[in-house]
């Protein structure tokens, strides 16, 4: 039979149960298919190729599957209250990991909240309104489209965290709304992948030799003197055509069609991959010729705005594939969570993961590789890849992905703070007691304020790609410690570990966490550590200040076994002359109040063995 609740949770409450479908499969569906989804996907593709880009995708569903695995041997051991990951996490590693982690978990939500309402302002001033410009036209220039992202983010930032504060009810009824866009998004994807098969005419570049240019109208795609390219490309005085582009002069223009369809073998094209670095020209060809700007100028010409590799873009996509704990944070509400949880978030998990991965195979055999790594659609006017692949229409795309990152968004800024609010009433940062506190509503709203400071710093850098990779640290981090909870407790048999969920093995726990770490290295080195050093620095303030909860978690059963272990190799015989310590046993007398009668007999014992060996003492 399972082990009993944990004596420290609150009891369950009353009121309406949500079966695994409505409370744990679908939260976590609209969780995972994020901004990233809409905006990145195809470029990750054609940057990186079939096979690495199918490579990153499959390594990422890799890491949560097997963290969802040992989520729901963790979420199983006993009935499971109210509290969600952190308290899943805190009662199995104990308050110092538990601490460190939850804040890491955290800082993440609150960072991807961020993330999301930079991505909602992309898509608005990007695809659907590049007019509300501030600063100017950002296609010259992308600090003038990062600054605008800066200015539009803060915005709503405000504008989001006002609707949060004012009415929580709100939140939850848009939650249906935005899961509605994102399923009804991803259909209208794969039906236009379906109706355009044999490609399509809506899309046509501008091609110069192999490179591709950008802002160029398909009518003025020619070489013809006096023409835009012509004027472009050239320098006239007077009249007199003082010389043009050497690249201009040696190679014809083309026009080149964007959606090419499954039936035309594009696929293949985009096998290999296309990293660059910052600067450099997309072209078809990795020909330093080709892709060098060589000290002249730009032109209409479209360049790569961040150097690219596996490893960077293994970051970036990273967040699309995070949460899969929201489901499990909901563990309060759940008729059944100890079959809800598991079932729920391993069946979204595979059911995004298919998507991803398809979506690899069927966005790479569907648009040219040109287009597939024009990363703002600077070759098309401004337009969405995934939103001209839709059917029917693109404002099928614009609007839900638009509605879909704002839901994300307000579900981040809403869980946050809670999160905060949980760590601080535990007790075991004493730094964040204020945090405790709720309004006169029952709602945190000083952990709101917090959140959406945290969430500025973040808006303030002003593009997805930069806090994409940040983002990931912390939630490899999170993920890393679920593994390393479950398989510390299988090793160790601890008592109270009886799960019944029972397709797991430390094994898996330990290639997760291997797995989390990998990707964290490869990721970004400098921010791993920083990852790992700001959750070190938490855990060594919890156990100076605040590790006094006694919680039955595995860190204290480790201590034991390691004890044990110790104990037990000790040979039997006498010890080497080299090896002697001295061995004390005290019998002391004890006062009425249960307290050491001779205190002086403890201070002369530890004289005599000058600190080195072992004392008992007996009463």
């Amino acid at each position: 039979s399972p082990a009993p609740a944990d004596p420290d949770a609150k009891p369950q409450t009353g009121g309406a149960r949500m079966g695994t479908f409505i409370g744990v499969y679908l939260p976590c569906v609209q969780n995972i298919f994020g901004v990233i989804l809409f905006i990145r996907l195809t470029w990750v593709i054609g940057t990186a190729g079939v096979f690495f880009g199918f490579l990153i995708v499959f390594t990422c569903c890799c890491v949560t599957m097997l963290t969802a695995i040992s989520m729901s041997a963790i979420a199983t051991n006993g009935v499971v209250p109210a509290g969600g990951s952190y308290f899943m996490i805190s009662r199995s590693l104990g308050p110092e990991f538990g601490g460190a982690v939850g804040m890491l978990f955290y800082t993440g939500t609150t960072l991807a909240a961020a993330m999301y309402i930079i991505g909602a302002v992309e898509i608005v001033l990007t695809y659907m309104a590049p007019s509300l410009s501030i600063f100017g036209d950002f296609t010259k220039d992308v600090s003038i489209m990062y600054n605008n992202f800066r200015v539009y983010g803060t915005c709503l930032l405000m504008v989001m965290g006002t609707i949060v504060f004012v009415g929580v009810k709100f939140v939850n009824k848009f939650a249906s709304v935005a899961l509605a866009c994102v399923i009804l998004s991803i259909v209208a994807v794969y039906v236009g992948i379906a109706v355009n098969f044999n490609g399509n005419d809506k899309l046509k570049m501008c091609v110069l030799g192999k490179r591709l240019l950008k802002d160029i109208a398909i009518d003025n795609c020619t070489k013809e003197e006096g023409g835009p390219l012509w004027k472009l490309f050239c320098n006239s005085t007077a009249g007199d055509v003082v010389g043009c582009d050497p690249y201009y002069d040696q190679h014809n223009v083309s026009i080149a069609n964007g959606i090419m369809g499954l039936s035309s073998g594009v696929f293949f094209d985009n096998i290999m991959d296309s990293f660059l670095e910052e600067g450099q020209f997309i072209a078809r060809s990795k020909d330093p010729e080709e892709i060098q700007p060589l000290d002249r100028p730009i032109y209409n010409q479209v360049v790569v705005d961040i150097t690219t590799s596996f490893t960077i873009l293994i970051g970036i996509f990273f967040p699309s594939v995070t949460g899969i704990m929201a489901g499990s944070n909901r563990s309060g509400d759940l008729a059944d969570a100890q079959k809800s949880i598991p079932i729920g978030t391993i069946c979204a998990i595979l059911t995004t993961s298919t998507v991803y991965l398809s979506a690899v195979i069927l966005f790479a055999g569907t648009v040219d590789n040109l287009l597939l790594r024009d990363k703002f659609g600077q070759s098309i006017g401004g337009r969405l890849v995934v939103a001209n692949i839709a059917w029917p229409n693109e404002w099928v795309i614009l609007i839900g992905s638009f509605l879909s990152t704002l839901g994300a968004g307000l579900q981040s800024l809403t869980g946050a703070p809670r999160l905060l609010q949980a760590i601080a009433k535990d007790g075991t940062i004493p730094l964040l007691a204020p945090f405790a506190v709720s309004s006169s509503r029952g709602e945190p709203t000083r952990a709101l304020i917090l959140t959406v400071m945290i969430c500025q710093c973040g808006i303030l850098l002003g593009n997805v790609d930069y806090l994409a990779p940040l983002l990931s640290m912390f939630f490899l981090m999170c993920y890393g410690f679920v593994n390393l909870a479950c398989a510390l407790q299988t090793l160790l048999r601890t008592p109270n570990w009886r799960p019944r969920f029972k397709y797991y093995h430390w094994s898996l726990s330990f290639l997760g966490l291997s797995l989390c770490i990998a990707v964290m290295f490869m990721t970004s080195w400098y921010y791993a550590l920083l990852a790992m050093g700001m959750a070190g620095v938490i855990y060594k303030y919890i156990e100076y200040r605040g590790a006094e909860k006694e919680w039955g978690d595995g860190i204290r059963g480790l201590a034991l076994s390691a004890a044990r272990y110790s104990l037990l190799r000790l040979e039997e015989g006498p010890p080497h002359t080299k090896n002697w310590r001295p061995q004390i046993l005290i019998l002391a007398k004890l006062t009425s109040d249960l307290v050491p009668k001779y205190k002086k007999l403890f201070t002369f014992t530890s004289q005599l063995k000058a600190g080195k060996g072992l004392t008992v003492c007996v009463s």
